[in-house]
């Protein structure tokens, strides 16, 4: 997942890097979140500066510091150009992307009730100064002229493709509308900002309000690796002597899987399931009726049916249709194969003596099961091998392979905690940028794992390097333990690594175009790829070493590991696409009026005949990808679009002499995918890498699901 910053609702290009140059009238206020980033390693962000009290006058002074650039911008008599309009407005604004950056850090890592308050005050001001850009009719005409004329106006290729996208992003938010249409889409997105908001702090609140307690006879099946972090989270939570599954998909998942505790199982289950949804003060739908009634509104005001169709007008799918119907062509052979899945579970369960039926809270525990029955394959014997800080050496390791990149941890860097490391990635001696990694759960940190950029490459006023993050949540062990992690989890390290990898790699001019700033169902294309240097035989024998023996994991378990590949695909597929097809769904059907989100997932999921022993991935209280924000609203589709991609594309590794690490193909991917951003149209990109329009085979293929005649 890729986190959108902050004021990503403004335009595509509204954020722009920070660029060390002179104090700012902004700087001199003397707030330390408000200076220019300065220092080593091209500058660094003043993380441990920064404090919730400084963002409210900070962004009031970057606010009135970018009206006055945009003024000035405006205010030239002469006749627009693309140096005088464009490339002036990706310049202006570098005080505010500093501040934003520092505020997306901490609302998404150190969000306590301080920081709540600051994001709750702040997100709806800073939609407003959003809306109050992309309005600026004067700035709009000017943007409009130089696009008119970008035909003749000898630009490069890159200079166009910014024209193009910067007017489109301002012409999509409505900055062609009449004044009261712009008045209410300004009432709108300053009401979505603040329903956001309180979505993401509701489920933050039941992740970290809710906990399973165990004693000592509850433990049952639970691998040694899961009780020590659970005896550790507890000891956080004074409960000394007693183990602690938290509301997180890190803590929950794992005991679900080995729990021989059915009734601790379903209980667990129901609480994880149950964020946002618990009808008390934190409950979400509510929230998620007006958030659907605002989109339906401001798509109208936008000039498009539903919300669904004004989101992927500009995207690669283009329309919902589109996107529903590669889901459909997945669905079916992935609920058939849930089926044959859940049938292989009730037959482990009958000769256990079970008197019950498979259900949700015991799909994970019989999967485990079947996998170890039918492939020999324990994954708590994989997760042995799987030791966080060798799977993070990996990473760098194979990016090294890759793209030349080395990674030297430093430390003359701020951070927010102390659990937060830094790394100078160089390439040939000379910097690319910094990575900054953030490994562990703890309170006030968002769920999950994501990816985010603190500052873009760009070169059009100088070099400037980029800065991106990683950040899980997997659970501390004992001090001195290392920490062990599940397949699943080394795999979700790779993908996030390859949106890490997406903005290092950048080599454009123009921030607007740089990095991760691509189409929304391609920005997953990157970093699912990325997964695939996980399970090959380099990565494993040289990282994938037993956690007490040091060996290296057994030839004979990487191929089991290969062989159960495609096992419980059904699963996982039907479990995500259950979540972008009500995605898009809810989407489609919300036209104005008010919609119970609870009812429309009973519904939805009844016709499409969803198993059921599988719930959505993400049910719509807690679904934070769509309503916590514009990231993957009625975009939830991106990742199976993007896996169509990536499945093609790693079979152009696969058919190349020297498989995942072809030097050609490697180069190939830099050239073509990794560097150029979003200076040309991603289907062109792809085409480019591919040398022709993506198929769907590879994808079914990679899923063990039937494929389509021709594809």
């Amino acid at each position: 997942m890729k986190r959108r910053s902050f004021l990503a609702a403004a335009s595509a290009t509204a954020l722009m890097p920070m660029i060390v140059k002179a104090a700012t009238p902004a700087a001199a206020s003397g707030n330390p979140l408000l200076a220019p980033w300065t220092g080593p390693h091209g500058g660094l962000p003043p993380l441990d500066k920064v404090k919730p009290e400084l963002f409210a006058s900070a962004f009031e002074a970057a606010m009135a510091e970018q009206r006055q650039e945009l003024f000035a911008l405006t205010a030239k008599r002469s006749a627009p150009t693309f140096e005088t309009i464009l490339a002036a407005y990706q310049d202006s604004g570098r005080t505010l992307n500093r501040v934003g950056a520092l505020f997306g850090v901490f609302t998404s890592t150190m969000n306590d009730a301080a920081m709540q308050k600051v994001e709750a005050e702040s997100t709806p001001k800073l939609a407003a100064f959003s809306d109050e850009i992309i309005q600026n009719e004067q700035l709009f005409a000017r943007i409009k002229a130089v696009y008119d004329a970008r035909e003749t106006a000898n630009l490069t290729p890159e200079q166009k493709r910014l024209t193009w996208v910067v007017y489109n992003s301002f012409a999509r938010q409505g900055a062609a509308l009449d004044a009261a249409k712009k008045a209410r889409l300004g009432q709108i997105n300053q009401a979505l900002a603040s329903l956001y908001t309180k979505f993401s702090q509701n489920e933050l609140a039941d992740e970290e309000g809710y906990t399973l307690e165990l004693g000592e006879g509850d433990l049952a099946g639970l691998p040694d690796s899961v009780k020590a972090g659970a005896a550790a989270a507890a000891e956080e939570k004074g409960l000394k002597g007693k183990w602690l599954i938290t509301n997180t998909r890190s803590s929950m998942e794992p005991f679900l899987v080995y729990s021989d505790r059915r009734d601790l199982r379903e209980k667990g289950w129901k609480m994880w399931v149950s964020r946002g949804d618990n009808n008390d003060a934190h409950d979400n739908k509510a929230v998620i009726t007006d958030i659907l009634k605002l989109r339906a509104e401001k798509a109208q005001l936008l000039g498009f049916p539903t919300y669904a169709h004004w989101i992927t007008d500009d995207q690669m799918a283009k329309t919902p249709d589109a996107a529903m119907d590669l889901m459909m062509q997945v669905w079916k052979p992935a609920v058939a194969r849930v089926h044959e899945e859940v049938a292989d579970m009730q037959k482990v369960a009958d000769a256990e003596g079970a008197t019950f039926k498979i259900a949700p809270w015991d799909y994970r525990h019989y999967a485990e099961k079947v996998r170890k029955a039918r492939y020999d394959l324990d994954q708590n014997v994989v997760k042995s091998y799987l030791q966080l800080e060798k799977l993070r050496e990996a990473i760098h390791w194979a990016a090294g392979q890759l793209y030349g990149f080395t990674f030297t941890q430093i430390k003359d860097v701020p951070v927010c905690h102390p659990d937060v490391r830094v790394w100078e990635v160089t390439k040939g001696g000379q910097r690319v940028g910094l990575w900054y990694f953030d490994p562990y759960a703890r309170a006030g940190k968002q769920s999950g794992a994501w990816m985010s950029e603190y500052r873009t490459q760009e070169k059009f006023r100088g070099v400037v390097t980029p800065i991106v993050s990683n950040n899980c949540n997997f659970v501390k062990g004992k001090p001195g333990e290392p920490v062990l992690i599940s397949w699943d989890d080394a795999s979700t390290m790779f993908h996030e690594f390859g949106h890490a990898l997406h903005g290092l790699n950048s080599d454009v001019n123009y921030p607007g175009l740089a990095g991760t700033n691509v189409a929304r169902d391609f920005v997953e294309f990157p970093s699912q790829l990325n997964e695939h240097w996980l399970p090959t035989k380099p990565v494993l024998t040289q990282f994938a070493v037993h956690y007490q023996t040091g060996k290296p994991i057994p030839d004979e378990l990487v191929a089991k590991i290969e062989k159960a590949k495609t096992f419980n695909q059904g699963f996982s597929t039907v479990e995500y696409l259950a979540s972008a097809i009500y995605d898009m769904k809810i989407h489609l059907a919300t036209k104005g009026q008010a919609i119970d989100p609870a009812a429309f997932e009973k519904s939805a999921m009844a016709e499409i005949g969803l198993p059921s022993e599988i719930v959505m991935r993400h049910r719509p209280t807690q679904f934070g990808h769509i309503f916590s924000g514009d990231g993957y609203s009625a975009g939830y589709y991106d990742y199976i679009w993007a896996d169509t991609l990536t499945a093609d594309a790693a079979e152009a590794f696969e058919e190349a002499p020297g498989g995942f690490y072809d030097k050609d193909v490697a180069k190939r991917l830099h050239d073509d995918i990794m560097s150029v951003g979003n200076t040309i149209d991603a289907g062109e990109a792809f085409r480019r890498f591919r040398g022709r329009d993506v198929k769907i085979g590879a994808l079914m293929r990679n899923r063990g699901f039937p494929v389509p005649p021709g594809a």
